[in-house]
């Protein structure tokens, strides 16, 4: 839920994630590159409603256009993800069938984030947002019985996964 300063009303990535229906790394990457306005407190990033305002103004968002757009530009990033680290699948599911679910999470309270991934690729992007990657693991999980499978470093799961 947004979050209301008398006037003022903040959204968090996780608001702008599920009302929008965008990825939080995309949401993340937009705000870095400043594509969207944004402040970040602490280890939470926030935009304001007249920011969202502005970013759909200069996109050139209409009613109708903004899956496309977006469903477009994870495309684009996840395929020059996927160039950068050669040829590798980025499906989910091992050669044993288990299909897996990658928690991203921080180590301690400093770093309050998590945030599940579907796939490898998608899990590479998030751990490369990361400023510190020391302060951050990654839980691999059977996506079908929620049973854990692994729990790496952040460092470990790019030195296994990250080449080709």
């Amino acid at each position: 839920m947004p979050k209301k300063i008398g006037q003022l009303t903040l959204f968090s990535i996780d608001d702008l994630h599920k009302s929008l229906g965008v990825s939080k790394v995309t949401l993340r990457q937009y705000l870095r590159s400043g594509k969207l306005k944004g402040r970040k407190l602490g280890v939470s990033w926030y935009v304001t409603e007249g920011a969202l305002r502005d970013f759909f103004e200069e996109t050139g968002f209409s009613e109708g256009s903004e899956s496309t757009q977006t469903k477009s530009n994870e495309r684009d990033s996840a395929q020059q993800s996927t160039k950068s680290r050669g040829k590798r699948s980025s499906s989910a599911q091992n050669k044993k069938g288990i299909r897996r679910q990658y928690v991203v999470q921080g180590l301690n309270d400093l770093v309050s984030e998590q945030e599940t991934c579907d796939s490898v690729d998608e899990t590479l992007e998030c751990l490369d947002a990361q400023p510190i990657l020391s302060l951050f693991q990654v839980t691999i999980i059977d996506a079908d019985t929620g049973k854990r499978l692994e729990i790496l470093k952040a460092k470990e799961f790019m030195d296994r996964y990250g080449a080709s």
